[in-house]
C-alpha cells in the first residue's frame, strides 16, 4: 500500500507550469513553480516545517509546547499543520489588512489568532511583531519561530525548492524570480541555483512601501519610502536577516493595482487559481524578461499560495472597483491625476531662509494652503496654513523669522503607480499632502482637495 503517515509528509515537489498567455511577445521559456500543490495551499508549508523541526532538535520546543508566530496568514497554516501532525497548539498574530479568509482558515485548523493593527511602527507593542513576542515571554513552553530572522526558513528552499527548480528544469534554468517578504524563498532558493550555475539572474519582487529596492540600489534604509500597501505577503518595513542581499541581483516594484490585475488574469487565461502576490511576482518578473530574456533563456517564477485567501479581495469585483484596481473611477493613480492636470503650473516651493511673511505673502498670492520648503535642491520641509495661523496668532513676531525655524517635515514622496486606496491613507488631516515625480522628474504637489476632485470630477 502507497500512504503518507501525516499531511506533512506531502510537502515540496510542486510542479512547474509553462505560461502561454500573460507573457506573449516576450522571449524565452517562462515557468511557474504552483506552490499551491502543497497541503497548506502555500509555499510557506517548507519553512515552517523546517523551523518546527529545527526546533524540535534543539531542544526549544518540547512536547505540548505552543507556537507562537507573526505571520501573513500562510506561515501559520504552514505551522498548524506541523502542530496538527506533531502535538502542538498555536497561536498566531496577524495584521488587520489581512484577508478574512486567511483568518478563517487558521481557525479552522485549530489556531487562535490575534488581528493587530496594520498602520503602526515594527516596534510599537500593538504591533503583530510585538505581540507575538510579548505572548512568547509570558506563555511558558512556548516556541516564536520568527519567520523574518530564522535562518531556517532560507534553509528550507535551499533543501528543497532550489534542488526541485534545478532538477525540473534539467539545469536549462537561466533567471529566477520570486516575491521577497521575509527572503527564505528568495534568497534560500537563489544561493542553492547560484552554487549550480553563478550565471543565473535573480530578480526580486518588490511593492511600493517597501524598503528593499532601495536598500539593494543604495544601502540606505529609508523610511520615507515606507508607506501604507494593500499587498499582502511581500515587501517589509523592516530587514528580516533572511534577505540576503547578495543574493538578489535586481529588485523590481509592483504597484498594489498591476498586481491584482496580473492575478486575476492568471486564473482567466492560465487557469492558475492563485494568490495576490502570486500575480505581483509574475507582473514584475515579465516586466523584467520585456528588457533582459532571450529565446534561449529558461525563467522561473514563484507562486506562493492559492486564490482562496482572496476570494473577498480581488475576486470581488466590488472590492476591486472601490479601489480603482478596475475601472470604475474617473482617475485610479496619481499619474492619472496629474495627466488631467494637464501639467498646469510649476510646482511653487519657498527658500528655507525666506522668512515667515514671505511665505504668507506667495501662500496668499497664489490661493495654497500648503507649500514645500527646499534648500538648494532638496526638499527640507513644508509650511499648511492652518498651523502657520495657530502659530502666528501665538507669536506674531515670527513673521520675521526665517522659514526653517517654524517649518514642519518635509512632505512625502510617492509613486506616481500609486492608487486612490494607498493615496487616500498616505493624504491625512495630520499630513494634507504628498510629492509626485513623473516620468520627466519634474515633481508635483497632491492634495486632499485633488484627490476629492478626481473622485467626482468624470
Amino acid at each position: 500500500m502507497k500512504y503518507y503517515n501525516s499531511i506533512i509528509e506531502t510537502i515540496g515537489n510542486t510542479p512547474l507550469v509553462r505560461l502561454n498567455s500573460v507573457n506573449k511577445g516576450i522571449p524565452g521559456t517562462i515557468l511557474v513553480k504552483v506552490e499551491y500543490f502543497n497541503p497548506g495551499n502555500s509555499m510557506k508549508d517548507r519553512m515552517a516545517l523546517k523551523m518546527i523541526e529545527d526546533a524540535e532538535a534543539a531542544g526549544i520546543l518540547k512536547p505540548g509546547g505552543t507556537i507562537i508566530e507573526g505571520t501573513s496568514g500562510n506561515t501559520g497554516m504552514g505551522l498548524a499543520l506541523g502542530a496538527i501532525a506533531k502535538g502542538y497548539k498555536c497561536i498566531f498574530t496577524l495584521a488587520d489588512k489581512q484577508s478574512q479568509e486567511k483568518i478563517d482558515i487558521l481557525k479552522a485548523v485549530g489556531a487562535e489568532v490575534i488581528v493587530c493593527p496594520t498602520n503602526v511602527e515594527p516596534d510599537d507593542p500593538r504591533s503583530y511583531y510585538s505581540v507575538a513576542r510579548k505572548l512568547n515571554k509570558d506563555i511558558p513552553n512556548s516556541f516564536y519561530p520568527n519567520q523574518y530572522d530564522n535562518l531556517s526558513n532560507t534553509k528550507a528552499h535551499y533543501e528543497t525548492t532550489g534542488p526541485e527548480i534545478w532538477r525540473d528544469t534539467e539545469g536549462k534554468i537561466t533567471h529566477y524570480a520570486a516575491g521577497v517578504g521575509t527572503g527564505g524563498s528568495m534568497c534560500g532558493t537563489s544561493k542553492y541555483l547560484k552554487e549550480q550555475n553563478p550565471k543565473i539572474v535573480s530578480v526580486g519582487i518588490d511593492t511600493y512601501g517597501s524598503v528593499f529596492k532601495k536598500y539593494k540600489e543604495t544601502g540606505v534604509f529609508d523610511e520615507k519610502e515606507i508607506y501604507p500597501y494593500l499587498t499582502e505577503g511581500i515587501g517589509e518595513d523592516i530587514l528580516p536577516k533572511n534577505v540576503d542581499f547578495d543574493l538578489i541581483d535586481h529588485f523590481v516594484k509592483v504597484t498594489d493595482k498591476d498586481g491584482a490585475i496580473m492575478t486575476r488574469r492568471l486564473a482567466r487565461e492560465e487557469g492558475l487559481f492563485c494568490g495576490w502576490s502570486c500575480g505581483s511576482a509574475v507582473a514584475g518578473a515579465l516586466e523584467y524578461a520585456k528588457e533582459n530574456l532571450t529565446e534561449d533563456d529558461v525563467m522561473v517564477i514563484i507562486l506562493p499560495d492559492h486564490g482562496t485567501r482572496y476570494l473577498g479581495k480581488i475576486y470581488n469585483d466590488n472590492w476591486m472597483k472601490a479601489r480603482g484596481f478596475i475601472e470604475d473611477r474617473a482617475f485610479s493613480s496619481a499619474a492619472d491625476i496629474l495627466s488631467r492636470q494637464n501639467g498646469n503650473g510649476k510646482l511653487t516651493t519657498i527658500d528655507k531662509n525666506a522668512t515667515v511673511a514671505e511665505a504668507i505673502k506667495l501662500m496668499t498670492s497664489l490661493s495654497i494652503s500648503q507649500l514645500p520648503v527646499k534648500d538648494g535642491e532638496q526638499f527640507v520641509g513644508s509650511l499648511i496654513d492652518s498651523k502657520l495661523l495657530a502659530q502666528m496668532i501665538d507669536d506674531p513676531e515670527l513673521k520675521t523669522k526665517p522659514v526653517s525655524e517654524i517649518m514642519d517635515g518635509p512632505f512625502q514622496f510617492v509613486s506616481a503607480d500609486n492608487t486612490l486606496d494607498v493615496l487616500s491613507s498616505v493624504i491625512t488631516k495630520d499630513n494634507p499632502a504628498v510629492l509626485v515625480r513623473d516620468e520627466n522628474n519634474d515633481v508635483h504637489i497632491l492634495t486632499r482637495h485633488d484627490l476629492l476632485n478626481a473622485m467626482t470630477t468624470s
